[in-house]
């Protein structure tokens, strides 16, 4: 006689029972392989150390870049810039120190070396494409010193559509800590003066 769906369901039901009855059942480990799990470290001693170094090299870069922009908002220029040149050419390797090329490129507009600020703007907004603030910072700058209406409206478009707050002049001087002429400069292109 063939198997009903009957037996087949009482089949499987006890075959499901036993198999979970083996699973529940407390291994037997020996002490040997108990030690060799807890002794088992798959990162090496090397790799440690590696990690550590690379650990404090992330954590100065930091360190160096709030410094930056702490100085940058109490409008110690000079201070700030050499913090930020610091970040962008000694930790040039890590990614933060794109953040530090943007840092500096306002504050070198702010001590007047205009055209580098310029270029420093145009390469960060290149490599850090997406990040607002440059592509605000690069409109401003483009239409205030350059004349070039129509390249400051493309990024100003940039700026905006990610993130609005570049049209207000407060958020910028109070919040992002531009430096005077920058925000100066800004008005003067939101105001097509």
């Amino acid at each position: 006689m063939p198997p009903t769906r009957r037996h087949l369901l009482a089949s499987s039901a006890s075959s499901l029972l036993l198999a979970a009855a083996a699973a529940a059942a407390p291994r037997a480990a020996s002490s040997e392989d108990d030690a060799a799990v807890a002794s088992y470290d798959p990162v090496t001693a090397a790799e440690r150390a590696a990690s550590a170094s690379v650990s404090r090299r992330v954590g100065e870069a930091v360190r160096l870049l709030d410094l930056g922009r702490d100085l940058q908002a109490r409008g110690e220029f000079p201070a700030a810039l050499a913090s930020f040149t610091a970040v962008a050419t000694e930790y040039g390797d890590l990614s933060l120190s794109g953040y530090a090329r943007v840092g500096r490129a306002l504050v070198l507009y702010e001590v007047g070396d205009r055209d580098d600020a310029i270029a420093e703007m145009e390469d960060a907004s290149v490599a850090l494409r997406g990040y607002p603030e440059i592509h605000a910072a690069l409109a401003a700058a483009l239409y205030a010193d350059k004349h070039a209406a129509l390249l400051a409206e493309n990024q100003f478009a940039i700026a905006t559509l990610l993130d609005p707050h570049y049209t207000d002049l407060a958020y910028v001087r109070d919040t992002k800590h531009w430096p005077p002429s920058l925000v100066d400069s800004l008005r003067h292109f939101i105001t097509l003066s």
